[in-house]
């Protein structure tokens, strides 16, 4: 074979080959044929996500939200990093941990804000680089994000409010009840509580005292509380608290008085909490399986990555927004939403103390 001929037949192979890459790399990157640059951002091998909470008074975050959010983003882009931190109630600590993920180069920002008005910095830096913020669990009022995804909060503190009320209906009670908020600079916070209002004021009760828990702290629940039981007595039928942490630190304050404690609410169906449930101290919870906000935030995140717009169920604050309907929990129907569903195992729960309060509800 002559020169030319040998140069032309190079030529033709090496064309192939890069053409063969190029078109591996496009598979393996977008994992389903799927643009590979995230809003002209580039490739998306190795690129990074923020997952960025809020605290470490709530046990979820570190043990559901960050594994189930890291699991569906392997699937969805397995050479894809995600960059993990947690603020611990600290909003200046946050605003610094979404500086960093900027400066490493993050192609999305899913965040969960210690403080919704503080995060409305934290989202005009990342739209002023092109990075787009999903807001997660909680909204950011001030400065619409680019999404937001949670279950509905207000809906969250209508129905463990209504379902307070009604039992406390069935049981002819007569009193009055305390309303244990979350934390004042949360947005969704406010949310569960106007939800919560709307169920009390209403109901014929009497509201005798309310109190926004800073940082959501269990233990400042628990010493307002300690200080309302002192003040109005066995006036107090029933507490509606945001939570599951407050929640407890309000069945805390009953149990350290040395009192009947009344039916307390709760919300995010804790492990704690079920205990609780099952053991008559807590009255209901909410179920909320974190698995669907995590693996939605980890969908819409993908996409945003990919240069893609997507288009929310409905609008929160001005910004597309996806709310899913949580379940409220009662003793009567903890077996079939907790453990029958799979969210919550026996063996993590039925232990010591509750082995019979779970043997006694049929849960095994």
């Amino acid at each position: 074979m002559n020169r030319a001929k040998m140069r032309t037949s190079a030529f033709a192979v090496a064309a192939v080959l890069a053409s063969s890459v190029l078109a591996a790399c496009g598979a393996d990157s977008g994992g389903s044929g799927e643009s590979t640059t995230a809003g002209g951002g580039g490739d998306l091998q190795n690129a990074k996500v923020a997952f960025l909470m809020p605290d470490l008074a709530s046990t979820r975050y570190e043990l559901q939200d960050k594994p189930l959010f890291e699991a569906k983003m392997k699937q969805l882009c397995p050479t894809c990093e995600v960059i993990y931190q947690n603020a611990d109630s600290d909003a200046a600590k946050q605003q610094q941990q979404a500086n960093s993920a900027l400066a490493q180069g993050v192609k999305a920002i899913v965040i969960d804000p210690v403080d919704s008005a503080a995060a409305a910095t934290i989202v005009k830096s990342a739209q002023a680089q092109q990075v787009p913020i999903i807001a997660y669990d909680r909204p950011i009022p001030a400065t619409p994000a680019d999404y937001y995804i949670s279950f509905d909060n207000e809906k969250i503190g209508s129905l463990i409010a209504q379902s307070l009320v009604d039992h406390l209906k069935a049981e002819k009670a007569e009193g009055g009840i305390l309303q244990v908020n979350g934390s004042p600079t949360d947005a969704a916070a406010q949310l569960i509580k106007k939800g919560i209002h709307s169920a009390v004021d209403p109901s014929g009760f009497k509201l005798l005292a309310e109190y926004d828990t800073p940082d959501w702290q269990p233990e400042k629940a628990q010493t307002w509380v300690s200080g309302q039981i002192t003040q109005f007595k066995d006036q107090i039928v029933g507490v509606v608290a945001a939570n599951d942490g407050t929640g407890g630190g309000a069945i805390a304050a009953f149990k350290a008085a040395g009192v009947k404690v009344p039916p307390v609410t709760g919300n995010d169906a804790e492990i704690a909490a079920a205990q609780r449930i099952i053991n008559g101290d807590q009255y209901n919870t909410i179920s909320k399986p974190i698995k669907i906000v995590a693996e939605a935030s980890a969908n819409v995140a993908w996409e945003f990555m990919q240069g893609k717009k997507p288009a929310g169920k409905t609008t929160l604050y001005e910004t597309p927004s996806e709310l899913f309907v949580p379940t409220v929990v009662t003793k009567e129907n903890t077996k079939e939403v907790l453990f029958d569903s799979g969210i919550m195992k026996a063996a993590d729960v039925c232990t010591g103390a509750y082995a019979k309060g779970c043997e006694e509800l049929g849960i095994k």
